[in-house]
């Protein structure tokens, strides 16, 4: 029987630029609750953005808070079940357990017809105070959440790329790539990384992925990309409507968070062809309209979340045909969570995926 202490350690982010480590209350299990110790948690583009004060997040011009505080922020963890509440028949102290980052009301139109993802409701974890999230000692898996075990064997560096990797799969899914497809990825962070090889999968004629960090660059080589492009240093559009025939790449996935990257897609990517928003951006991105409607009848579509897609992204890291060695390149403890934020913000160091270890 494992010892559950009352008060732990957490990151709580009460506002813009306040986040401080505290000594808080340990969350009990309740019902079908269960409480897992927390093994380690991704910092996100979101969190960071969110720290920063993004608009999106924190409300502004009319639109209120998405961030409910003071929360425990942080969606990308793994944990190890430690109490189960008395009605949880499923999962029992000693599981390992992933959690997907929404919480789905089970009531609203989307839940019930099959798209939680979408939930009017829509509690993340780590954005709201009743959803805390996995920046502390220990967590709650609460009533409506979805949980799957992980295999013991399964490395903490490849099981924090579950929930990543279970967005970029969805991502790709929104792409519908056949195999006679012309691909362009730009943005090899790590979701990038993890669409490159969901995209592999899917065997496109080409794929090629852009980025201006050459050491990401290669590790999208060694992940599956037939070609790469460092679009700071080469004409990335005039590159690949010159493979094309003129015509402009079938598909763009824009995974970089760069409003730059939202409009060079739009020039580089063909009539009638497919263009798929990934990123969450700080700021508005503005870009000419008529391009997408009167100029190429473009499909634009967006991607959120990772619905239906734990079970196959953890079989896929397992057996090594979704590639995860080396994605996460840097941990820090609790303690120094501000240098795992800054970190992940700048990408310094060769910094890829940064995660926090309790």
């Amino acid at each position: 029987m494992v010892q559950i202490p009352e008060m732990m350690k957490a990151l709580v982010a009460h506002a813009p630029g306040d986040y401080r480590l505290e000594t808080i209350p340990t969350p009990r299990a309740k019902a079908d609750d269960v409480i897992v110790k927390v093994e380690g948690c991704g910092v996100c583009a979101g969190d960071t953005k969110a720290y920063a004060g993004a608009k999106r997040f924190w409300g502004g011009g009319g639109t209120p808070s998405y961030i409910k505080g003071p929360v425990v922020p942080g969606h990308e963890f793994v944990g190890t079940v430690v109490e189960a509440g008395p009605d949880q028949k499923e999962f029992l102290p000693g599981d390992r357990v992933v959690s997907e980052q929404i919480v789905p009301c089970g009531e609203c139109r989307y839940c019930r017809t099959g798209r939680y993802w979408m939930c009017q409701k829509h509690d993340i974890y780590g954005f709201q105070y009743y959803v805390n999230g996995g920046m502390a000692e220990y967590m709650r898996y609460p009533h409506g959440s979805l949980n799957y075990r992980i295999p013991r064997e399964m490395p903490l560096e490849q099981a924090l790329l579950i929930e990543p990797f279970g967005c970029s799969k969805h991502c790709v899914d929104r792409a519908e790539i056949s195999n006679e497809d012309f691909v362009v990825l730009s943005g090899a962070g790590t979701l990038g990384l993890g669409m490159v090889g969901a995209i592999r999968k899917r065997n496109p004629a080409t794929l090629m992925v852009l980025d201006k960090n050459d050491l990401r660059l290669a590790k999208a080589k060694e992940f599956g990309a037939d070609m790469v492009l460092n679009p700071g240093r080469e004409d990335a559009t005039a590159r690949v409507l010159e493979l094309t025939g003129g015509y402009g790449c079938d598909i763009y996935i824009e995974a970089s968070g760069h409003s730059d990257s939202v409009s060079q897609g739009l020039e580089m990517i063909r009539k009638l062809g497919r263009f798929v928003e990934f990123s969450v951006f700080k700021e508005p991105a503005t870009v000419d309209w008529s391009i997408i409607g009167d100029q190429k009848e473009l499909d634009i579509r967006g991607s959120h979340l990772s619905p239906y897609c734990y079970p196959w992204v953890i079989k896929w890291i397992l057996d090594g045909t979704l590639p995860a060695t080396g994605v996460l390149t840097h941990t820090f403890s609790l303690e120094d969570w501000k240098k795992a934020f800054d970190l992940a913000l700048t990408g310094g160091d060769n910094a890829i995926k940064v995660a926090i270890i309790p």
